[in-house]
């Protein structure tokens, strides 16, 4: 059971360049080892002239397995996408949020997830 007394909220970002889904895909987040933990915030921003095409996917560690959140979001010239929205997600130690793009996009994503030591936790 996650101790929820011990919580961190940890925020990142990253600019995704990768084109191919799976393993070869832009990790955006990876939960800890010893940890769980839940999604609070997940925003994408196409900082591109033009519609493109944005994925995201989820890494279950436990079954070595990649499944969609976001699968070709097409996204209008520079507009932003909330992803979780008033709903939570929650991610166990080793799990990844990964994405790609269209070719020619300018992709950011903002990640805010609160972490939870679960060291009894396996996937």
């Amino acid at each position: 059971m996650p101790n929820l007394q011990s919580t961190k909220l940890t925020t990142e970002g990253s600019t995704i360049t990768s084109t191919s889904a799976g393993a070869s895909a832009d990790v955006v987040y990876t939960v800890p080892t010893n940890y769980s933990a839940i999604i609070k915030f997940l925003h994408l921003s196409n900082g591109t002239a033009s519609a493109k095409k944005a994925s995201v996917q989820i890494f279950d560690a436990s079954s070595s397995s990649y499944k969609f959140i976001v699968n070709a979001l097409s996204m209008s010239a520079n507009t932003v996408h909330d992803v979780v929205s008033g709903n939570d997600l929650a991610l166990h130690q080793g799990d990844k949020i990964v994405a790609f793009i269209e070719a020619g996009m300018t992709l950011d994503i903002v990640v805010s997830v609160q972490e939870y030591y679960d060291p009894a936790r396996q996937n």
